[in-house]
């Protein structure tokens, strides 16, 4: 099945200033995530975010938070996103069945997150790229537990390019030419 920009919600879990250095390739995790807000941003698809016990862990990171709607920032104190009486409600309320998931760590908060909310009904696709533990093969047990699961695993060029879905659009033009590598 495709991702279809008109049903999908990019949910940002838990990319925060004191976790963020002790994630395995930390930058490239965040470039990936702040590349798929910018596309999303752009084709109007909304984002929400998570912040896990900020008072502890901080918020989230600078490059990300830049990106972020106003009221787009939840915060949490389970690990599930989904558990939050709150952020569930915000899912429900924007009537997305397609949700895409980014953020850390994968084989704790992102993985309870994906689980619950494949429990719920939701199509859950995790980018890959945009995902990251402390330990690299924490974040493929994550991965592959998530897909045993039902969540489609994908990267954020499939994304985009299913969000965009033709290149001969304006649409599509705009985006190409800003294109973060």
């Amino acid at each position: 099945m495709l991702i279809d920009r008109d049903q999908s919600l990019v949910l940002l879990i838990d990319i925060q200033q004191r976790l963020a250095p002790a994630i395995a390739d930390n930058r490239e995790v965040e470039n990936a995530a702040a590349w798929v807000l910018q596309v999303a941003l752009q084709l109007d698809v909304p984002i929400l975010a998570t912040e896990q016990y900020p008072a502890g862990l901080g918020h989230t990171v600078p490059v990300l938070a830049e990106l972020l709607p106003d009221d787009a920032v939840l915060e949490k104190m389970h690990f599930s996103a989904y558990k939050e009486t709150a952020i569930r409600q915000r899912i429900t309320e924007l009537e997305r069945k397609q949700i895409i998931v980014l953020g850390t760590e994968t084989h704790v908060c992102v993985l309870q997150s994906v689980l619950d909310m494949l429990a719920a009904g939701f199509q859950l696709y995790v980018v890959d790229d945009a995902v990251g533990s402390r330990e690299p093969l924490h974040k493929q047990q994550g991965l592959q537990r998530m897909q045993q699961a039902g969540a489609v695993i994908i990267n954020r060029e499939m994304l985009a390019f299913e969000w965009l879905e033709c290149a001969g659009t304006e649409t599509f033009k705009r985006i190409h030419q800003g294109w973060i590598r």
